[in-house]
């Protein structure tokens, strides 16, 4: 499991006076603020951060860090991923995971058959979309719901799944 847990993204700059424009990668961007730091880790640069203000727009989030006052000092900024300790990250209900103990998961099949490992999630209006790397084959889409994905287990690292019919086709 992942220490840290990525909260958004600097998309870009907002103004003159050192504020950002971040896209939630969070299901709740209102966690935004109760936060009051975040670490920046862009590259080789990480670096921890104490929010000084939030506010919303559209679907961004707008932030102001403590002791950055200029445009110039964030612009290096700008696709640099925000992260949290796991710990402070928001309780989980049943059935629900983390994105980041999602990837790279190995992925079997209800009849044991090893199909690959979650590259990445897509997030869906209806519902998750895991995409499944294969080995020597095109990547598998597979719907996160009930009929489809049976089981996830974090601690041995496996998702067990059910392969509804024309899945493979796709």
């Amino acid at each position: 499991m992942n220490a840290e847990l990525r909260v958004g993204v600097i998309v870009k700059t907002h103004g003159i006076k050192g504020e950002v424009k971040v896209y939630p990668t969070t299901d709740s961007p209102l966690r935004f603020e109760e936060l009051t730091h975040v670490k920046l880790k862009s590259g080789k640069t990480v670096r921890e951060l104490d929010i000084e203000q939030v506010r919303f727009f559209k679907n961004l989030v707008i932030l102001k860090f403590k002791g950055i006052d200029n445009i110039n000092d964030v612009e290096q900024y700008k696709g640099a991923d925000l992260y949290i300790p796991r710990e402070e990250g928001q309780e989980l209900g049943e059935g629900e995971y983390y994105i980041a103990d999602i990837i790279d998961i190995r992925v079997v099949t209800d009849t044991g058959e090893e199909l690959g490992t979650v590259r990445d999630v897509l997030e869906t209006g209806a519902n998750d979309v895991y995409i499944v790397k294969r080995k020597g084959q095109k990547d598998l889409l597979l719907p996160a719901t009930e009929e489809c994905i049976l089981d996830v287990d974090i601690e041995q690292n496996v998702m067990t799944v059910h392969l509804l019919d024309g899945l493979l086709d796709l």
